[in-house]
Order: structure tokens, then sequence, then C-alpha cells
């Protein structure tokens, strides 16, 4: 009814526009209907939404990699993205890229925490303004957010990280574990899984420290120097975060420990191509984080439409995902070695 009478209220103002000239008695078109419309195709084109993407860190291939597929949806789909990240792992950086965001009135945004706890006050401020809120990656708390998206589901990935380490150790000896930051949810739930699966099935293999590098390469590399040192029957390192097995490989490259201590874990391949085929890496391990930057933008244009992630759904060029309770699963993890890893360009 209320278009109704618009429509009505439009066509009399257009018609009112119709005015007989004073010189012939002609009349002359002012304003038209084309007109209002165009008017309101262009108001239209105003109201492109925008979403926010936070990773835990910028300018790292893993993170460079989310982007592309984050802009890919945004072309796809017609929307804005800013993608936007600390120099550093840090939750105090983020939350004032979040309060940054809050200002600049965006309708979306969708983060990867690196601190559950720290981030939820300021991830609240932003839904009480009307933002649309949602994690990926690395969780905050629930009540912060709408869902969560993780890639894999973290047991699975857990338990699937020790065993590429034992299979490259003989299930026995001394192993250590990289990790990014001590506060990444993502990350200590995996390393639950590390331990508990090594405790289950590997008795002969026992784990001597966790480093925390904060996503830093230049600090995993030096922890992973110091991890060799301390400790010279090492058999094996994993990396947890993706800065971790690069570094991990080029100190065992450098001491000339090849074959000798294993280099497992997760990173994208290309910064691993050529550690795995020099035998300074065994196995990394990742799903594709193009695949969780798009997916990431595609699922937040749809809550911002109404629509909510259901267990199945298929979101194009990603697949179907499933549901667990509040949370996305995107699909399983991949494994790259150095027969497959020339298959892959990320």
């Amino acid at each position: 009814m209320k278009l109704f009478f618009s429509l009505v209220c439009t066509l009399f103002f257009a018609s009112a526009c119709v005015m007989p000239s004073a010189d012939n008695g002609n009349y002359d078109v002012i304003y038209s209907i084309d007109s209002v419309m165009q008017e309101e195709a262009d108001a239209g084109k105003e109201k492109k939404v925008t979403i926010a993407v936070v990773p835990k860190v910028a300018s790292i291939p893993y993170f460079d990699a989310v982007e592309d597929g984050a802009l890919e949806a945004a072309e796809d789909l017609g929307v804005n993205v800013l993608f936007k990240g600390p120099a550093f792992a840090d939750a105090k950086q983020q939350i004032m890229i979040i309060k940054e965001l809050i200002e600049q009135d965006v309708d979306a945004i969708a983060i990867s925490a690196n601190d559950p706890q720290e981030l939820a006050p300021v991830l609240l401020e932003a839904k009480e303004k009307g933002i649309n809120v949602i994690t990926w990656d690395s969780d905050t708390v629930p009540e912060s957010r709408e869902f969560f998206i993780n890639m894999v589901d973290p047991e699975t990935l857990g338990r699937h990280l020790m065993d590429t380490l034992a299979w490259n150790t003989d299930e026995d000896g001394e192993f250590a574990i990289l990790t990014g930051a001590l506060s990444a949810a993502n990350l200590n739930e995996w390393l639950y899984w590390i331990k508990v699966h090594q405790k289950e099935y590997y008795p002969n293999m026992t784990l001597v420290e966790v480093a925390a590098n904060d996503d830093d390469p230049q600090r995993a590399y030096e922890l992973a120097q110091k991890l060799l040192q301390t400790y010279p029957d090492l058999k094996g390192i994993i990396g947890n975060s993706s800065v971790g097995p690069p570094a991990a490989a080029q100190a065992v490259k450098e001491l000339g420990k090849e074959g000798e201590v294993a280099v497992v874990g997760l990173s994208t391949p290309n910064p691993m191509n050529e550690y795995l085929k020099e035998g300074a890496a065994e196995i990394i391990t990742l799903w594709s984080p193009k695949k969780l930057g798009y997916l990431t933008v595609a699922l937040a244009n749809n809550a911002l439409n109404g629509i909510e992630p259901f267990d199945w759904q298929e979101i194009n060029k990603v697949g179907k995902i499933r549901m667990d309770d509040d949370t996305v699963i995107m699909g399983d993890p991949m494994d790259f070695t150095k027969e497959n890893v020339d298959q892959y360009d990320f």
C-alpha cells in the first residue's frame, strides 16, 4: 500500500511537471518518471554494503590468500570489502581496528580473534551499534558474535597433525610445538587435541616444549633455532600456525638436520615448496585459505540479507558446508608433500 501511494504521488508529481511553454503553447517535460527511477537506482548504489574482514595479522602468506578470496567474493556479490589487520598478532591492535570500523559504520565485521575474552567487549559494542559480527579462523566468546566459521573440525585437525609427525619419527622420541599467540582460541584447541592424541596413541613420544611466536616469522625462526640447540635429541617439530613450519624448516636446513628432525604442521604450500623438495620438511597440512576468505564474505553477506548458515548449505565456489551448533565447518584438511606441492599455488 505504501509503495502504491508512493507511485501515485510520483506519477502526480511527474504529471505536474509537464508544463505548457510560454512561448508557443507546446508542452515541455521538465521532470519525468525516468529521472525519478534513475535517482532511485543511484540511491540503491549508494547503499552497497561494506563487510570488514579482520585477520589476526597482516601481510603473511596465509592471510594474503584469505584476502584474495574475500576480494573475489566481493566482486561476485557486489559488496565492498575492507581487509585490515594488525602488524602483529595482538588483541589490542585488533581492538583499535574494530573501533575504527565502528566509526566508519560498516555493515558487518568478520574477525579472526587473537584473544577471545579481550576482544569480546568491543565486538559487543559493534553489535549494539547494529553491526553484524561473525568470526572466522579463530573464535571469540559466543556472546560477542553471531556464528563462527571454522576451517575444519578441530579434533580432526589436531589428531591429524600428531599423526603426520609420528609417521615421520617412527612414533618415538622428543618433539616440540611452535605455536602462534598463546591466547588464540583455535591454536589452543588444536594444541589440546595434539596432546590428547599423543597420549592415547604415541606413548613413546615426548612433548618437550610449546614455544609461542605471536605469528612473527622472525621470532618463529629464532625459536626454532633455540629448540634445536636446547634439545639436541629432538626428532620433530609441529608448527600449528602458518609461520611455524617455514621457520622450523629453515633452521633444520641451516643445521644440516634434514631427515634427522621432522618438520610438519600448518602452512600454505608456496613458502614450503622448496623445503619439502629438499627434505627440510616432510608434510604440511592446510585447507584453502582463499576459499575461507570467499566463504567468510559470502556468509556475512547472507547474514545481512537474513539468511543464516545451515547444514549442507551449498556455497558457490566453496561447496557444501556443515554446521556444528553455531559453528560452520568448511571442509576437511589437505596434506601437501614433495610429490603434490607443485599442484598448488597459494
